[in-house]
């Protein structure tokens, strides 16, 4: 809960301080569809665990600041919105229930149906490459992944961004800036820790590693600054 305290509630759903209640509403949904279990999790791109611990950091920023009795103490205590009003405050936020569910389409799979998924995202996420041996004892005994070395991965295993985009459900402009090490370009830490992870697993790395490994190196930078 420590390090959910050091975050910016309203980071976490990537909208500005001043942001309506539509816009933390439509904030909350495209996060809350991002992990849901129907995107990354389809996959295996990320633990049920790893995406129950940030939907919860989620929830708890939209339950915070879609209060606008909360999200006043909030923005006090942190000196935030200072010329925004009450009234401006106020307004009740749309059921975003609702709205979740009108915007994922549920649908009931037959067994044949769910082996060909299966089948799809297999082979969505192979991987052909010639080995180098080199540069694979390189990979191994890494313990301090830059954005260059990911990027040196990523082409060594002959995945281009666009592919890499589809694989790991994460934009090219993300990806691209992940690997610049532009991190004034990217969204919240706890968004990036769970590109890098998706970024590493579907090269076959160790995503706990990269991802603790490249959080670290953000952090150290930024505190540089």
């Amino acid at each position: 809960m420590d390090e959910m305290n050091q975050k910016n509630y309203y980071e976490i759903l990537e909208v500005p301080t001043n942001a309506s209640p539509d816009e933390i509403q439509q904030g909350y949904t495209r996060a809350k569809n991002a992990y849901s279990q129907d995107s990354l999790a389809l996959y295996s791109l990320m633990s049920p665990e790893e995406c129950q611990n940030i939907l919860d950091m989620i929830d708890e920023a939209y339950s915070i600041i879609s209060d606008p009795e909360k999200r006043k103490a909030y923005d006090q205590a942190r000196g935030l919105n200072k010329d925004l009003s009450d009234r401006e405050r106020r307004g009740q936020a749309p059921n975003h229930t609702n709205e979740a569910q009108e915007e994922r389409t549920v649908v009931d799979l037959t067994p044949e149906k769910k082996n060909m998924s299966k089948i799809v995202a297999q082979k969505k996420f192979q991987l052909e490459y010639t080995p180098d041996a080199k540069l694979d004892d390189d990979i191994e005994q890494c313990t301090d992944f830059t954005g260059d070395f990911l990027k040196k991965v990523r082409e060594y295993k002959n995945v281009d961004i666009v592919r890499m985009a589809e694989m790991t459900k994460v934009s090219k402009t993300y990806i691209t800036n992940i690997e610049l090490e532009a991190y004034d370009k990217l969204p919240a830490p706890v968004y990036v820790r769970g590109f890098v992870y998706q970024y590493a697993k579907c090269l076959k790395l160790n995503p706990e590693l990269v991802a603790s490994s490249y959080l670290k190196r953000m952090r150290q930078q930024k505190d540089e600054l």
